[in-house]
């Protein structure tokens, strides 16, 4: 199982205003297809905090119908596990971020993931590459 970092779910569903490059074309477009295999049945977990930076995100950037149908589709979803973190996992996270100089929600990500065995996450957020132990997959 990976862990789904915020950044996939939102390069898969913002739209974008205006003209984008050829990378975050590529990008998008994988972002796509691997939540195309998430709801083809592959097993990937996240967490609440995760979960919350993408409908905030979203609320803002579309309309809130349509950000409502893509987080009932995710927080519904058979394939998708939703870690819940506790305070000691955000104590612990803000010391990793601190260390590694990483956002606190890149360090929750962490936490979480060692916690739960995991050692690889879906993310185009280069900070992941930070993580020695933990291995950054964006295709």
């Amino acid at each position: 199982m990976r862990f789904v970092d915020a950044s996939l779910f939102l390069y898969a569903y913002l739209k974008p205003r205006k003209a984008v490059s050829g990378e975050v074309a590529e990008m998008k477009k994988a972002a796509r297809n691997i939540v195309k295999r998430i709801d083809s049945g592959e097993k990937v977990s996240t967490s609440l905090t995760h979960v919350s930076e993408v409908a905030n995100i979203l609320e803002a950037s579309m309309p809130i119908y349509g950000s409502h149908q893509i987080m009932r589709d995710l927080v519904h979803s058979p394939t998708v596990s939703i870690f819940e973190p506790t305070r000691k996992n955000y104590m612990d996270a803000v010391e990793v971020a601190e260390e590694l100089s990483v956002g606190l929600n890149d360090g929750v990500a962490y936490v979480l993931m060692k916690e739960n065995g995991i050692d690889e996450i879906y993310s185009f957020d280069k900070h992941f590459d930070r993580f020695k132990d933990a291995r950054r997959i964006h295709t």
